[in-house]
């Protein structure tokens, strides 16, 4: 007998009659199975009793789904896109050549980045389950994968909630004027108010960053007391990570509103006011600058490829998790390729902004160390130390420019090669300073 036939008997009749799968298939009226009722007394369109589904839920398996495309794509920025754009990509463009750092970050993010996001995608909306669930889905044994994903975003949520809280805590003390940060503060030396030495030293920001923040102790054999501000703070910020996910994507679908657009809103507002900073442009010029040589350095194409894993939160389960509530025929080609340029202009419009307020912090320091070394040469023309003629006459002191003083600086080194290390004169070149920030 055939494979895959059905030897049938007619009634009344002896002569067999064979009929393949297929065709027996096809005699048979379709069905739709999704949208059936099983024979249980039920109504059309009635489900069981207790049971109601609701419109955002997917008709498959019962998972909630995106209310829409566009709170998804927010999900997925807001997850992708954080504290690693605005602080970690700057200092490690600064760090690794400047312009040249975006080549190797670039050329990783096309190769490795985004063909391994939109694997994470597909897998979530394909499995629609989230990271343990899949990981188990695939191979049972693989399923400590998504429990070490799990455990990875625990440990990075318990530091990122910290960093949070010191925004929180900056937030509520950017109320005042003026700023607590702005001047160093006095304390009294018997009599006399006097400038605080330690903040005179350093400035204002590190001192109220150490000392009003942090509540560090001057020594490590002090342990201290309850910091009950940043306490309050990080209290704060767990509520409001509580709130954000207390109903799943219905609640945190709608947060994404605000947390995923306002950043954006404040990074534009920040970029126009950096760029109207007297020397914003230098610190622009001095990123986009690129040192090729670095691009040699095995170090940088590593920090690189580390930069694009934690960008786009591969590896961290998060974007399996948002995808699994996705529909099994969205497209995820078009979304990965999305949400990764989005990072990546992201990434670039935090370094402008982080770049153009660093080229004016460049310029405000070069400037105080030209007015100290001016005063340094003051006092060695007064005392004889240096002569009046190593300086050439177009020079004012009273208005004295850094071309102006890097001019008397060169004369004055090369006249006074021997002894030029006993003035302690410093040589307050821009590019010195655009490099320690």
């Amino acid at each position: 007998m055939p494979k895959n036939t059905k030897v049938t008997q007619q009634e009344h009749s002896n002569e067999p009659v064979t009929e393949s799968v297929a065709d027996l298939l096809s005699l048979e009226h379709p069905m739709d199975y999704k949208s059936s009722q099983m024979s249980m007394g039920l109504s059309p369109g009635s489900t069981l009793p207790g049971k109601s589904l609701l419109p955002e839920q997917d008709l498959e398996d019962g998972r909630p789904a995106w209310n829409n495309k566009l709170e998804y794509i927010l999900a997925q920025v807001g997850f992708s896109v954080g504290l690693g754009n605005v602080w970690r990509f700057p200092y490690l463009c600064q760090k690794n050549g400047g312009g040249a750092y975006l080549v190797p970050y670039f050329i990783l993010l096309l190769l490795i980045g985004i063909p391994l996001f939109f694997l994470e995608l597909a897998v979530g909306q394909r499995i629609r389950r989230g990271s343990i669930g899949v990981w188990n889905y695939v191979y049972p044994r693989l399923g400590g994968i998504g429990v070490s994903s799990l455990m990875v975003c625990g440990f990075v949520g318990l530091y990122y909630n910290v960093i949070i809280g010191w925004s929180i805590f900056y937030f509520f003390q950017s109320f005042q004027y003026p700023l607590p940060w702005a001047e160093c503060p006095f304390t009294r030396n018997g009599s006399q108010a006097i400038v605080e030495p330690e903040c005179e030293k350093s400035s204002a920001t590190t001192y109220f960053w150490y000392r009003e923040t942090l509540n560090i102790t001057s020594t490590i054999d002090d342990t201290g007391g309850l910091n009950w501000k940043m306490t309050l703070s990080l209290l704060v910020a767990w509520i409001l990570v509580c709130l954000a996910v207390i109903k799943g994507i219905q609640s945190s679908g709608k947060v994404m509103y605000f947390s995923s657009l306002f950043p954006y809103v404040v990074l534009f507002c920040f970029l126009v006011r950096g760029l109207l900073l007297k020397g914003a442009v230098d610190g622009i010029a001095h990123m986009f600058t690129p040192k090729l040589e670095k691009m040699l350095e095995p170090q940088v194409w590593r920090e690189a490829a580390t930069q694009v894993f934690f960008a786009l939160g591969l590896g961290f389960g998060g974007v399996i998790a948002f995808s699994s509530y996705n529909k099994r025929d969205n497209n995820c080609h078009f979304d990965a390729a999305l949400v990764s340029i989005i990072n990546f202009v992201t990434s670039i419009l935090a370094t402008l902004v982080v770049f153009a307020v660093l080229g004016f912090k460049a310029n405000v320091m070069n400037e105080k160390c030209v007015v100290e070394n001016a005063e340094k040469i003051l006092g060695y023309l007064n005392s004889g130390v240096l002569s009046r003629e190593l300086i050439p006459p177009h020079i004012n002191f009273s208005h004295l420019s850094a071309q102006d003083y890097s001019e008397m600086y060169g004369v004055i080194k090369t006249v006074k090669e021997d002894n030029f290390a006993q003035l302690g004169l410093d040589p307050c070149v821009l590019e010195d300073e655009l490099n320690k920030a």
